[in-house]
């Protein structure tokens, strides 16, 4: 059955790939966009920035007035931020939250009441596993991560009743061009105050590099947007970094975090 699916920050890696992937599926995919991209056969744009309440509410409007429904919203946009949280000023941490975390928040309030009227829908919200153990040098980015977790727990019983899903999916370390678009702190101490810094992101930045490409996670979510009644939660990644997940819940935290320090060191 054909959906309307509207992604945001589709201009990414993974969110080219699942438009892709959607559209050879027979949906109908919206994405939104805050500058010019290459267009994607059968795809139809949004401006939008999900940092704008005034623009998410008019980009919902315009997809709700040419289809009269939305199936289906993948809370893709986001930004990363690499350094020492202590490093990093209070004006990135604030822009940070703001695209990762409040992004989601609003434009999933925009789209709850076509949602709740429709009385179904989807919203998926791309996660990462960095919102299941923080990650050093990149503690900002984790904690948003962090905070769509518990969003997304909540929302998932707040809806329940009105058989509207929730759909929380945690990606591993994928190919993208999200590794070229991250911010580096600029800050003269980080060479004297963190030493190990530009080593452990050498690490981050290889293990994303040498990841998979995002048409594996695209087709996993084709797959979700299929399902009548899809799970809460889907890690994707390789078998290592789903192995981590594994033992984040088996191990006492202080064991858990001497391991990452030994792996990032």
């Amino acid at each position: 059955m054909s959906k309307v699916v509207f992604i945001t920050g589709i201009s990414s890696g993974f969110g080219r790939a699942m438009a892709i992937e959607l559209t050879n599926n027979g949906h109908k995919v919206y994405g939104s966009i805050r500058s010019e991209v290459d267009p994607i056969p059968k795809v139809s744009y949004v401006r939008m920035d999900v940092t704008d309440i005034s623009s998410v509410e008019q980009a919902v409007k315009e997809i709700y007035n040419k289809e009269g429904h939305i199936d289906v919203l993948i809370n893709n946009a986001g930004i990363g931020i690499g350094g020492p949280i202590e490093l990093t000023s209070i004006r990135d941490a604030q822009y940070q939250m703001d695209v990762n975390f409040f992004g989601v928040f609003r434009v999933t309030q925009t789209v709850l009441p076509i949602m709740r009227k429709q009385k179904e829908g989807v919203i998926i919200c791309i996660s990462s596993i960095g919102g299941l153990m923080g990650i050093p040098f990149q503690g900002l980015y984790s904690a948003s991560k962090f905070a769509i977790e518990g969003y997304c727990q909540s929302l998932s019983l707040e809806l329940k009743p009105q058989d509207i899903r929730v759909v929380l999916v945690n990606p591993g370390d994928f190919s993208t061009n999200f590794t070229s678009n991250r911010k580096i702190v600029d800050n003269p101490d980080i060479k004297l105050t963190y030493p190990q810094f530009h080593n452990t992101l050498s690490i981050i930045t290889s293990d994303e590099s040498n990841g998979p490409k995002p048409e594996i996670l695209a087709k996993k979510i084709g797959k979700i947007v299929y399902k009548k009644r899809p799970a809460f939660r889907y890690v994707i990644a390789s078998p290592l970094q789903k192995f981590s997940v594994s033992l984040k819940r088996l191990l006492p935290e202080t064991l858990f975090a001497a391991i990452l320090k030994k792996y990032y060191d």
